[in-house]
């Protein structure tokens, strides 16, 4: 089953169990699907694609939810911080703190970084081995830490 089916599924699901929130979360994910397929070569769209693209629309959904709770409109940032929770369910899982804190120090030994000077190197093999597992927020946040 591909992962267009799968949201396809997903969506008639939804419908059935009248989920107003999960069926506008999905339908936005269909449509970032068809909008990345038309706009690709071909309309190839690969895992990793599908990765970058759901990262994406989480962090779109995060920094709106977040902008309305500074705002004072919890109302709005609700609805938001529950299309992140239908979102993420199609994203591989995300590494803890600790796991990820082991593979950035991984990371760094094998590259032989020591200082901040490193960090450039060390972030583009991190976000590339990472990617799917962690946000960049997160990975650039635990090499600043390890390397500061």
């Amino acid at each position: 089953m591909t992962f267009e089916e799968k949201i396809n599924n997903e969506i008639k699901q939804a419908m059935r169990d009248k989920n107003k929130l999960r069926l506008e979360a999905l339908r936005a994910i269909k449509s970032e699907v068809l909008l990345a397929k038309t706009a690709g070569a071909g309309g190839e769209f690969t895992a990793d694609d599908e990765i970058k693209m759901l990262q994406k629309m989480v962090k779109q959904r995060k920094d709106s939810a977040q902008i309305y709770k500074d705002q004072g409109r919890d109302d709005l940032a609700e609805p938001e911080l529950a299309q992140v929770d239908v979102i993420q369910a199609f994203l591989p899982a995300q590494m803890s703190p600790e796991e990820l804190e082991k593979a950035v120090a991984d990371i760094i030994a094998q590259t032989g970084a020591s200082s901040m000077k490193d960090m450039g190197k060390v972030m583009g093999i991190a976000s590339k081995s990472l990617a799917g597992k962690s946000d960049g927020k997160s990975i650039s946040a635990m090499v600043k830490k390890l390397l500061g």
